[in-house]
């Protein structure tokens, strides 16, 4: 301003003021200015990487005992001794091993020819698993989002087969398909709370670990078990979560990297560890994801991801996987990714509290016993809370299973899948899934 307008009693603008001749305000200055939500600084992970402890050969069938595996993580005490034992360095060695074996490998790349029979019986279990589904339709429930209790009748189909499909990989002996059975029966998901989620997952990969222990498949079947066997049984549970809107066990809302699964971003990320043009931030690509996400689980788990949330754009329904994304290298995404699985899977409680041990996958001594302290089955159990264990000064006994709304467990959460499925039965579409200013 000049000092001419100055020495004539001119006053200097200020935000907000009344636009002369017109009187209406200048709300130009006073407006605040509406950006997306910017990414964290990432900052260094100082922990190590958790390293593979080896995976030992199986062992002599004639040496085991077979039994119905049962819960034995029932308190704090229960799963520090799991932590220290050695069954959890055989899952840990298990799994590390099966993601270490498609390091760089799409799944395109595993021809019918490399697959060995018992691979391709486990495929038709998988194909049959997907007719039962199929051969029990959801009951109407009127728009809910909360798991539909067909969902028992399919269950109940599973467990009927079960013998049959262990017959066919040569497995004859009763307890011995009781034992692995379980596994495979509770992968699916939880027949009392119809819930699915990591640890059930989980499930399926000890499934697999028994067949490995039993020497029915070996270590040249573990690039197919990841690539067709553990990519079909993914397709499978899509179908199954979609059907029966499967509540999410334990769900950490858009603040966990998924509501049901964790594998497919820890073998997604060791197919991706040295790919040429693939970068982390390709997530945000459609054409990408469209091209190659049948070939890599990462791509392929944050495309249905993507499908099946009621909004548009990872930043707003997957943080996690948003700010994921901004890793340096595919390197670093895998090793977070072999550091969760122990922190968020094994490392647990609620997770862990429902994980099961027999011959094939031993507890150790000193973990409490659910008969002893005459604790529900896994399938009876409703709630699935965290068990206390005490002696009083009196010397007696107490079993407390505290109700309420524990660390992620408990809680009756709605499927985000069943609100993405019955927009689209009502027609639709793509309505509120943009937010606004993105």
């Amino acid at each position: 301003m000049s000092s001419n307008q100055t020495a004539a009693g001119v006053a200097p603008a200020t935000p907000g003021a009344t636009t002369p001749g017109s009187g209406i305000p200048n709300l130009k200055d006073r407006i605040p200015k509406l950006e997306p939500r910017q990414r964290k600084h990432q900052t260094s992970n100082q922990s190590p990487v958790p390293e593979n402890p080896g995976l030992p050969s199986p062992p002599e069938r004639s040496a085991l005992s077979f039994k119905v595996p049962t819960r034995r993580i029932l308190s704090p005490k229960d799963h520090d001794l799991f932590l220290s034992s050695p069954a959890y360095n055989l899952i840990v060695g298990f799994i590390f091993t099966l993601s270490e074996s498609v390091v760089d490998i799409p799944v395109s790349s595993v021809k019918d020819a490399e697959v060995s029979e018992p691979v391709k019986i486990i495929l038709g279990i998988l194909d049959e698993a997907d007719e039962l589904c199929k051969q029990s339709p959801p009951d109407h429930q009127g728009g809910s989002r909360f798991g539909n209790k067909t969902f028992r009748l399919f269950l109940d189909k599973i467990k009927q087969s079960a013998l049959e499909w262990h017959a066919r990989l040569g497995l004859s002996n009763p307890e011995a398909v009781a034992e692995v059975s379980t596994y495979l029966n509770q992968s699916f998901g939880n027949r009392r709370r119809i819930d699915y989620g990591s640890g059930h997952e989980l499930n399926f990969m000890i499934w697999l670990l028994c067949l490995y222990n039993l020497s029915i498949i070996g270590r040249d079947d573990f690039r197919p078990l990841v690539l067709r066997v553990f990519t079909r049984y993914l397709d499978l549970m899509r179908r199954v979560q979609m059907t029966y809107y499967l509540e999410p066990a334990g769900s950490h809302g858009v603040w966990g990297l998924d509501d049901y699964q964790f594998l497919p971003f820890l073998f997604g990320a060791s197919q991706l560890l040295h790919h040429p043009f693939i970068t982390p931030m390709a997530i945000h690509r459609e054409l990408t994801i469209e091209e190659f996400g049948a070939d890599y689980m990462y791509l392929g788990q944050v495309a249905f991801v993507n499908g099946t949330k009621t909004v548009k754009g990872l930043r707003w329904h997957s943080p996690m996987l948003d700010d994921i994304s901004s890793a340096k290298s595919w390197n670093k995404i895998e090793g977070g990714m072999r550091r969760m699985f122990v922190a968020e899977v094994l490392r647990k409680l609620p997770v862990m509290q429902h994980f099961l041990f027999g011959s094939l996958v031993p507890a150790v001594e000193g973990m409490n016993e659910p008969e002893s302290l005459g604790l529900a089955t896994e399938d009876d159990d409703d709630e699935g809370g965290e068990v206390e264990v005490f002696d009083d000064k009196q010397g007696v006994r107490h079993v407390h299973q505290p109700s309420g709304w524990g660390d992620c467990c408990g809680i009756k959460v709605p499927s985000s899948l069943a609100a993405a499925e019955e927009m689209r039965k009502r027609g639709l579409g793509e309505q509120l899934r943009r937010i606004p200013f993105d």
